[in-house]
């Protein structure tokens, strides 16, 4: 009998019985060296290659409503943050309110570990950015927490009240005798002022010139006309064509206020517009670039100057 007779195991899949010996040492060999992989010298197992590490999570967005009796300002605050988490699959998207509303920001904070980036939705710099919210950071020592710029000014926030401005019906091509009343809360905070004075002239900029003049619907007096204040000024200048442009997140008491005030047509609060959306990420990212906020006590936040137009 020869070494191509000998029966034997079978071969790879397909291949038949082996018709030789030097086939079957070859296999023989394969599986022992195969086996040997699999131990260390000494005859221990080999550990198992480690698992690809998850991918960890970004810090937490955690944005911050003021609150309102008004049940549409949570809808309104609900649909924005839905389109917040569309526009950036697995970044954990959590709402906190400074008042008003569940959950209140403190509740969503107490619920939370590891970093955070808290996002005021909150057009300009006032009391509550300044104090009330970093009193809510300060007062979560389990966290690392990092605080954003309030949404106003920005290029973005003008493209939105631009825009709700044209769903209201304003006519961008008609400029001549034209004027716009840029309707703000109001805070005696002069940086709430300035900033919503430079909103105002953003505003300006892409109604391509037209006079947009600050309103408010609270903390009026000096240098801080009442929306109605604002209209009768812009008629002093001869501008017949008058718009009220609500510079506010969500519906609420002021909201309506300023509308009331309003001779023509009146824009919408921003609610889930697509810029604004952008914007609550824009702040986030340029939150993750500064220092966490200290626990130690709830002193007043200074933020840097933001450059109009990053």
């Amino acid at each position: 009998m020869t070494a191509s007779s000998i029966p034997g195991p079978a071969g790879p899949a397909g291949s038949g019985p082996f018709d030789s010996t030097a086939q079957l040492m070859d296999r023989i060999t394969a599986q022992l060296t195969s086996q040997l992989s699999r131990v260390t010298p000494r005859g221990r197992p080999r550990p198992s290659p480690a698992a690809p590490r998850a991918r960890e999570a970004p810090p937490a967005l955690v944005a911050v409503a003021h609150g309102s009796r008004d049940p549409a300002a949570l809808r309104t605050v609900t649909a924005l943050l839905a389109r917040v988490r569309a526009l950036r699959p697995g970044l954990p998207v959590h709402l906190g309110h400074i008042e008003l509303n569940a959950p209140l920001l403190g509740d969503t904070l107490a619920g939370l570990t590891g970093e955070a980036v808290l996002v005021p939705l909150l057009l300009a710099p006032g009391y509550h950015v300044k104090h009330d919210i970093p009193a809510a950071a300060a007062a979560a020592p389990h966290l690392r927490l990092r605080i954003a710029a309030p949404l106003g000014p920005h290029p973005l926030l003008a493209d939105a009240l631009y825009e709700r401005l044209a769903e209201a019906g304003w006519d961008g091509a008609a400029r001549a005798g034209a004027g716009v009343v840029l309707a703000a809360a109001g805070s005696r905070d002069p940086d709430s002022a300035a900033g919503t004075a430079r909103t105002a002239a953003l505003l300006s900029t892409r109604l391509g010139g037209v006079p947009v003049l600050p309103g408010y619907a609270s903390a009026t007096g000096p240098g801080a006309p009442s929306v109605a204040e604002a209209v009768r000024a812009l008629a002093d200048q001869g501008r017949r064509r008058i718009a009220v442009a609500r510079c506010f997140t969500a519906p609420g008491l002021f909201a309506g206020r300023c509308a009331a005030a309003a001779p023509g047509p009146v824009s919408a609060p921003l609610g889930d517009h697509p810029a604004l959306a952008r914007l609550i990420l824009h702040r986030y990212e340029q939150a993750l670039g500064s220092a966490p906020v200290p626990h130690a006590s709830s002193t007043p936040v200074s933020y840097p100057a933001v450059t109009v137009g990053v």
